[in-house]
């Protein structure tokens, strides 16, 4: 856009011309989006975000004192809007399959809780089985919950050695699961 029509657009809207304002956002709103999108990686965030920056411009435009410098200050509030969207978003959230299960919609029948019990007994005659160091390595993983630096501190080695002792753990589990399946 040449330097003097820029002016007279910055100058009509600052005015009250909002077709002015209007011609503006038509010439600036890919450089926005591409900045804003540069930042947040998410189309439909940059989106509601180039529609933010472009209100936010109309209301301070005013403030603007040399209407050819118009792009640099729309880059910097496209910037800096992008910057508070992307530290202000909610952290994602997880949540483990078994807080779905309250929406099964088929009811338990005895022969469900049968089965269960039976494989809670299989499991935990397995985890008899298993020598003292993995059977406790697998029970603060998966019962207790710990995370490998929970569990690197309470057993007072290496998370490496952790990794490793749940990955033995967890074979020589199997293993034990299997011969009692195939008894």
């Amino acid at each position: 856009m040449e330097d003097q029509n820029l002016i007279e657009l910055v100058t009509a809207a600052q005015n009250g011309d909002r077709d002015a304002f209007g011609s503006l956002v038509v010439q600036f709103e890919s450089t926005v989006f591409a900045i804003v999108m540069k930042r947040l990686r998410n189309h439909a965030e940059a989106s509601e975000v180039t529609q933010d920056v472009f209100i936010q411009a109309m209301r301070k435009l005013s403030q603007l004192n040399a209407p050819e410098r118009f792009g640099g200050w729309l880059r910097q509030i496209a910037v800096r809007m992008s910057i508070n969207r992307a530290v202000r978003r909610p952290n994602e959230c997880i949540q483990s399959p078994d807080t779905f299960i309250v929406l099964d919609d088929e009811p338990e029948n005895p022969l469900d809780k049968l089965l269960e019990s039976e494989r809670a007994t299989e499991l935990r005659g397995g985890l008899e089985s298993l020598g003292e160091v993995d059977r406790q390595t697998l029970i603060s993983f998966y019962f207790k919950g710990q995370s490998l630096k929970e569990m690197s501190d309470e057993f007072d080695r290496p998370i490496g050695t952790i990794k490793r002792r749940l990955h033995t753990a967890r074979n020589r589990l199997r293993e034990a699961l299997l011969d009692v399946q195939s008894v």
